[in-house]
């Protein structure tokens, strides 16, 4: 099924405002949500909804806080996210070391206790928005789902990373992957009769590969929202490549924060830590060598001969701008099951059927 963009918005916004946030967070959970689903993010997107509603019910999420920034300087600050919604904390800690690094060329914004970031791509869009190179690690405590390379027990979260540059008249290039073979959200999808991950993405108790997303989950029922108690794990990327870069997520996201390294500790709620770096070009290298140097290798990089004839090499970023211009016109695409949990959703908190009608 097809989901109307703008009108979906508004039912999200309404929900999490019913939720318990105020108007202008709600306004903005339901805006980065709508926004990775456009893009083709649909595991960040609005299918987190029914997952965020509960969080806020079960008191693991804090609606409505200020994030408090427990040490600054010039071009380095901590930021501590008082288990607020991660759609808060993200933009705040972004444009503080995007202010930070207009001002000094660089900055580093270390981020902990924040509740789920969300697509972390949206802090490198931003920074590329004000021409700054951006670097962003992430890790979660709380949250162990990916299985180091070698072993099918959990020891990471999905741990993305992202990373972002400018590139003068025309879009920039947006790096934005977890180092687990396929996000969790993605799992999720499939697990509610979305796309299918691949074969390979999970690994079971028995050190076996396979894409039955029970060994996640525990359970066949596509509406287990919270439920990860399989006791099998997502695999890291890339063999033991994904995995040492996970490994660094923790270290930075984790140790460097204080936000904390991925732990099994049930009684934990789901945290994110967030190291972010931004850099000025403007401030290190001519703007003119610069931006000729950029041109000249994306025309070299598009040049090369795609293996099946007619396809076009594309620079990471132009599949979720494609995406974004193709589902604004023709309707985010959703599983029944997807689209039945946030009207569940809905329903629960007694929000007006003509807005979820709307959406059809």
């Amino acid at each position: 099924m097809k989901i109307k963009s703008k009108p979906l918005e508004i039912l999200i916004q309404t929900i999490f405002q019913k939720a318990g946030c105020k108007k202008i967070e709600a306004d903005r959970i339901a805006e980065y949500l709508t926004r990775a689903s456009l893009v083709g993010h649909d595991s960040h997107g609005v299918i987190r909804t029914p997952r965020y509603v509960d969080m806020i019910k079960d008191g693991h999420i804090v609606p409505n806080v200020k994030p408090q920034i427990l040490m600054d300087s010039n071009n380095f600050s901590i930021v501590d996210g008082v288990d607020g919604f991660g759609q808060t904390v993200g933009p705040f800690s972004c444009m503080l070391g995007i202010k930070k690094a207009k001002k000094y060329g660089n900055s580093i914004i270390a981020v902990k206790n924040s509740g789920h970031l969300g697509r972390i791509g949206d802090f490198s869009e931003m920074a590329a928005a004000k021409n700054l190179i951006s670097i962003h690690f992430v890790n979660s405590i709380a949250g162990l789902l990916v299985s180091p390379f070698g072993s099918w027990e959990r020891r990471f979260s999905t741990n993305p990373f992202s990373a972002g540059v400018p590139i003068k008249n025309n879009n920039p290039f947006i790096l934005d992957f977890a180092t687990s073979l396929v996000a969790e959200g993605k799992a999720y999808v499939a697990h509610q009769g979305g796309k299918a991950i691949p074969k390979d993405a999970l690994i079971n108790d028995k050190g076996n590969d396979t894409n039955d997303t029970s060994v996640l989950y525990g359970t066949k029922d596509p509406n287990a929202k919270s439920s990860r108690g399989g006791t099998g794990a997502l695999k890291p990327f890339g063999l033991h490549k994904g995995s040492g870069l996970s490994f660094l997520c923790e270290f930075l996201a984790g140790a460097l924060t204080g936000s904390g390294m991925g732990r099994e500790d049930k009684s934990k709620p789901f945290r994110n830590g967030m190291l972010s770096i931004y850099i000025n070009p403007s401030k290190y290298v001519s703007g003119k060598d610069y931006n000729d140097e950029i041109k000249r290798y994306i025309k070299f990089f598009k040049s090369a001969k795609p293996i099946v004839d007619g396809n076009e090499i594309l620079m990471p970023g132009e599949p979720e701008l494609r995406n974004k211009n193709d589902r604004l016109k023709n309707g985010i695409p959703m599983t029944k099951i997807t689209w039945d949990a946030i009207t569940e959703t809905a329903n629960y908190l007694k929000i007006d059927k003509n807005l979820i009608t709307k959406c059809l």
